[in-house]
Order: structure tokens, then C-alpha cells, then sequence
């Protein structure tokens, strides 16, 4: 199976043919300057590229063509065939050209949420081994070498600085392994698992809703902007927000719409959006706008996750440098009463 591209080349590849498109060019002519106008060589889109235009060529359509090159995710290749049919398929290409690039930024202020706070425990960690290994041994030695009283009352503050180094070592090495045990564990399908762990913080749980309702909205939007039914909009869209709670609600949703509700009413009914968002899916669904809504609500959850993410890092963020400055802090001071003790005296 071929390497598919990123969220980034997708948006690129979507928003270039749907332009193309919109100034009156055939798809086959818009892949071909697409792929001449290319000057790096041997990448995925490149290689994808020649696939299309083979396909294209021998008078297959768009989507087709797309899903022979193997490199575009399953919802791309869906809502450009839904496009086809539907005659909408500039729309829909824009449409996916944006809902990529806001799954990018997304998962990459995620991802600078979880690396930050990885890096600065490491940090921590090869401070605290420092302090173990070099800048403690160097002082005990120091103190070792004076006789008397003086030096003698001092080594119980050298004794804590080792203690306190070896409690914050160990501490910290234990969440860095449970950290990369539960990256391992989500990459390596048990994701579910993780998933459970971090619904048990209401900061973690309320970003991981946010960030499926986004997809959700964003899918749902996009499919009836291609004129699908709501009830086969929705079922299509459950997957793409790939969280276990969020996915049951939606469900309870769909078998409501089959009571013969409206969207906005079962999504009302089953408390999906909080209660504004929900009175404007209500709204717009009543004056004929619910596509327009449904747009607003897709910028509106993006919002959230992007502050959800923010409060985050704002947490942590002090808290990890807090927990540096301390231990190195008290370390040194440990390590530097015995000999202002001795200077006062020496004095």
C-alpha cells in the first residue's frame, strides 16, 4: 500500500485543482499542469500525479483516478466522488482543501502540546542525573576533606540534596515512561485505552470532545454541501469523529433522526452542542441556512480545541518550569549553606 499524503499535501492538492477547475480548465488538462509544475521529484504527490493523469487519460473520473494512486485518505476520495455525482465538485474541493488545513493546524498545536512538556521532563531529568553524578560528588568531596565540627554539621544538608535529587529522578522518570508507553500504546493500536486514561482529566476529556465534534461538523458539512440526505450525511460522518463517546452520541442522534426528527432537533434533544450552538443549528436549520450554520459551528469547535490546547500548555507550561527551577534551586542550596556556614565563621 502506497504512503499517503499528509493533511497539508491534501489541502494543497484539493485547493490547486479546485482552482483550476473554477478558471474553466478540464480535470485531466488541471492534472496535467499540476504535475509539470512540480520541479521536486520522486515524492509521494509526484508519483501519486502520474497515476491520476494514467487514469485520467483513459477517461476515468476524478475520484477514480484518485483512489488508483493510493495516496488520499478514504474521506478525500468520498466527498470528491460525492462531488462528482452531484456536480459540485469545485465546491467540494475548496471545502476539502480547508477541512485539511484545519486538521493540520489542529493536530500540530496537539502535538507541540505534548512535545513541549516531553522535552522539558527530559530536560529535567538530565539536570537532576548532573546533580547526581557530578555536582554533589564534587561538593561532598570538598566537605570530606575538612575536619571538625563545622564540616561535620554541614554534611546533613548535602545528604538532603541527594535525597530530594534521587525522589524528583525517580518521579520524573516514571512519567516520561508512562509517557512513552502510552505513545506506544496509541500508535500501536490501543489507542482505546489511552483514550480511557485521559478522559480521567476533565482538561484531556473536554479536548479530545472538541477535537471530535470538530471533525464531525466539519464531515457533516462538507457531505450535505454535496447534497446527500441529512440522514446518510450523518451516518457517513460518525466515523470521522474517531472517539468512542462522541461516536455513541452521534449514533442516539441518527436513531433519532429515524423517529423522523430533524437534525438540529435530535442533535437539541441528545445535548450534542452545547446549548448556543444547539439553538443555532435550530436556527439555521428553520430559515434554510443549516449549511451556512453548520460552517460556523465547524470555525466555532476549532476555536475551542485551539483554546482547550492553549489552556494546556498554560498549565503545564509553569508548572514544568516551576518544578525545574525548584529542584535545581534547593539543590544548590543545599550544597552551599555548608560553606556560607563556613565563611561566616572563618570570618
Amino acid at each position: 500500500m502506497s504512503k499517503q499524503l499528509d493533511h497539508m499535501g491534501v489541502s494543497a492538492f484539493c485547493e490547486s485543482m479546485g482552482m483550476m477547475i473554477r478558471s474553466g480548465i478540464q480535470v485531466d488538462e488541471a492534472v496535467d499542469l499540476l504535475q509539470h509544475g512540480r520541479t521536486k521529484t520522486g515524492g509521494i504527490l509526484e508519483s501519486g500525479l502520474a497515476v491520476i493523469k494514467e487514469h485520467v487519460d483513459n477517461g476515468e473520473g476524478l475520484a477514480a483516478a484518485m483512489k488508483a494512486s493510493g495516496i488520499f485518505p478514504d474521506y478525500a476520495l468520498q466527498m470528491v466522488e460525492a462531488g462528482e455525482t452531484s456536480g459540485k465538485l469545485e465546491g467540494i474541493l475548496f471545502r476539502l482543501a480547508r477541512y485539511y488545513a484545519d486538521q493540520k493546524t489542529v493536530s500540530e498545536k496537539l502535538k507541540n502540546a505534548v512535545t513541549y512538556p516531553a522535552v522539558m521532563i527530559l530536560l529535567i531529568i538530565v539536570l537532576l542525573a548532573v546533580m547526581i553524578r557530578m555536582v554533589l560528588p564534587s561538593f561532598s568531596a570538598v566537605y570530606e576533606r575538612l575536619t571538625g565540627s563545622l564540616a561535620a554539621s554541614s554534611y546533613g544538608y548535602v545528604r538532603w540534596a541527594y535525597v530530594f535529587c534521587w525522589i524528583a529522578l525517580i518521579a520524573l522518570i516514571i512519567i516520561a515512561a508512562a509517557l512513552l508507553i502510552g505513545y506506544r500504546m496509541w500508535k500501536g493500536g490501543k489507542r482505546e485505552s489511552v483514550e480511557a486514561l485521559l478522559r480521567k482529566s476533565p482538561v484531556c476529556a473536554s479536548i479530545l470532545e472538541n477535537m471530535a465534534m470538530f471533525r464531525f461538523t466539519s464531515a457533516l458539512a462538507t457531505f450535505i454541501a454535496s447534497g446527500d440526505m441529512q440522514d446518510e450525511a450523518v451516518e457517513k460522518s460518525i466515523p470521522m469523529a474517531d472517539y468512542g463517546p462522541v461516536e455513541e452520541k452521534l449514533k442516539r442522534v441518527a436513531s433519532g433522526m429515524l423517529e423522523g426528527h430533524s437534525i438540529a432537533q435530535a442533535a437539541y434533544d441528545e445535548e450534542l452542542f452545547e446549548p448556543t450552538y444547539g439553538r443555532m443549528l435550530l436556527a439555521g436549520e428553520r430559515s434554510g441556512n443549516l449549511e451556512n450554520v453548520l460552517e460556523r459551528l465547524t470555525d466555532l469547535l476549532e476555536e475551542n480545541c485551539s483554546n482547550e490546547v492553549d489552556r494546556l500548555v498554560g498549565f503545564v507550561d509553569p508548572l514544568l518550569s516551576g518544578i525545574l527551577m525548584v529542584t535545581v534551586g534547593l539543590s544548590l542550596l543545599s550544597v552551599m549553606l555548608p560553606l556560607i556556614g563556613m565563611m561566616n565563621s572563618v570570618g
